[in-house]
């Protein structure tokens, strides 16, 4: 009784378009520590592949080429340090109506983003799907649902207090359309061999 009241109440306040918006903003906050390491590993990236060129036993690479240690860690860096500026700039500016980031949660959303990313190719290469062909869904969603399912495990207090679904919805929304632009954007600057 007490859960449908919460929720009642909760989708009562949704329908403001202020608190529509405040939710698009909070989502956009809690994922920018995921949304930068794919776009940083694919630009920093390089070097020697996670695989080291093995293969698995279907006689295709594990990861392929485009997976690097260099571009996992700069990543992961990258993710890291926006995480760490959002938390620093929520504090001495005051920012307090927007949710709280802790370092660990920044931490698990830099690597969740980038395994998901991992198992993602791991999966494209084991149906045939050579770098850079597209796989739809999998190539928009891929380091979301890594990022989440670590926060799940490890963070799940966090989530639960912090995420609410309208933060969901519009996740799900904003992540193929700024998956798209970023993608087209690095095509054009030479970064990336496909607009996807």
């Amino acid at each position: 009784m007490l859960i449908s009241a919460v929720y009642y109440r909760y989708w009562e306040i949704s329908i403001s378009p202020d608190f529509v918006l405040f939710s698009l903003v909070s989502a956009l906050w809690i994922m920018l520590p995921a949304y930068l390491p794919n776009s940083a590993a694919a630009v920093l990236g390089g070097g020697r592949p996670i695989d080291g060129g093995r293969k698995y036993r279907d006689g295709k690479r594990i990861f392929g080429d485009g997976k690097t240690w260099r571009g996992l860690v700069l990543g992961i860096g990258a993710g890291i340090f926006i995480g760490s500026v959002q938390i620093g700039v929520r504090d001495v500016f005051g920012l307090l109506v927007l949710p709280e980031l802790t370092f660990p949660v920044v931490v698990i959303l830099a690597v969740g983003a980038l395994l998901g990313d991992l198992v993602k190719s791991f999966f494209k290469r084991r149906i045939g799907k050579e770098r850079g062909a597209e796989w739809l869904i999998a190539d928009q969603y891929d380091f979301v649902v890594g990022a989440f399912v670590l926060l799940l495990i490890l963070e799940y207090g966090w989530v639960m207090a912090t995420v609410t679904p309208l933060m969901v919805v519009w996740i799900i929304i904003m992540t193929p359309l700024l998956h798209r632009v970023v993608n087209i954007i690095g095509y054009l600057a030479g970064v990336k061999d496909v607009p996807w």
